[in-house]
């Protein structure tokens, strides 16, 4: 599974590779941009990515302003709900606007830190992305 994680905290992000790297080797960014760099990067080599665990709060560009971004560039490049990533949130953000927000952004998924490995693979499985 091609994978993303992007979180400006290097402990959570080895807690996410950790977690993940069973299902193939995640690719690692610490803010924002450099996810958004990124996904243009796999999509223009024409391997996109399956699955963005992305953290809400980051230096630069937050993880909601990512998200929005990446979902422009999915519909520019016209993926449909099919070829469109997975995008999980990540964040201590779990105040209900917060929530909303992110899911009105369309994002797949919304784990509260710290992140339980059995959540995240509960996650991933009703996605359908792991069995």
């Amino acid at each position: 599974m091609r994978t993303l994680i992007a979180d400006d905290d290097v402990v959570s992000r080895r807690v996410l590779e950790q977690f993940l790297t069973g299902y193939g080797p995640p690719d690692i960014a610490a803010n924002g941009k450099e996810a958004v760099d990124a996904v243009v990067a796999a999509i223009d080599a024409g391997t996109p990515y399956e699955l963005i665990c992305l953290d809400m709060v980051m230096p630069g560009m937050s993880g909601h302003a990512a998200l929005k971004r990446i979902r422009d560039i999915e519909r520019e490049q016209g993926f449909d709900g099919g070829q469109a990533a997975k995008i999980v949130m990540t964040t201590s953000l779990g105040r209900r606007e917060n929530v909303i927000a992110a899911f009105q952004a369309k994002c797949d998924a919304y784990l509260v830190k710290p992140i339980v490995k059995a959540h995240l693979l509960e996650h991933l499985r009703r996605l359908g992305l792991i069995d």
